[in-house]
């Protein structure tokens, strides 16, 4: 299957990295990561999408950080995108983010946990944005064939990707 989104491509077999913080701590976190990860990408002439999330709600403990919140995020990550011209990407967590985080990054994510929902892939799949969804490890890799058959729009535009976590 071959992707291609804003210069973004596995056309070439290149490797497509996704670096970045797991979650949006702060800005000046956020800015002095993406300046480092500019620079590598820079010298190495790689591929990267800039990841953040606004929000982890998967969090084992109710008493942990979850980050900014989507308002604060999003405005970071488009931060991040305008000042070092790198693509970015957060995770979306239901249906009704989908939308509003469009506005403002390039990628949407699929968290493992949610890899098989109906509702969030078609919801992201609808932006018109690409779409990474993140293999759960609960799923094997021949039962991926459904998620693909949900997002077959996006299949059918090359901006839908797969991807094993870790």
């Amino acid at each position: 299957m071959i992707f291609d989104y804003k210069g973004i491509t596995n056309k070439n077999k290149d490797l497509i990295f996704i670096a970045g913080p797991c979650v949006i701590e702060s800005e000046e976190m956020t800015i002095n990561i993406a300046k480092k990860l500019k620079e590598i990408k820079d010298k190495l002439n790689i591929q990267l999408i800039f990841k953040g999330s606004y929000d982890k709600a998967n969090r084992t403990s109710l008493n942990s950080f979850r980050g900014l919140g989507m308002k604060n995020g999003l405005e970071i990550l488009k931060t991040v995108s305008k000042e070092f011209d790198l693509p970015t990407i957060t995770d979306i967590h239901i249906p009704a983010e989908a939308e509003e985080a469009a506005k403002y990054v390039d990628f949407l994510q699929i968290p493992a946990f949610l890899c098989r929902q109906t509702d969030i892939l078609r919801a992201a799949c609808e932006t018109g944005k690409a779409v990474n969804v993140k293999k759960g490890q609960f799923i094997s890799g021949y039962d991926c064939k459904y998620i693909a058959d949900k997002c077959s729009d996006a299949i059918n535009e090359n901006r839908l990707f797969l991807c094993e976590r870790g």
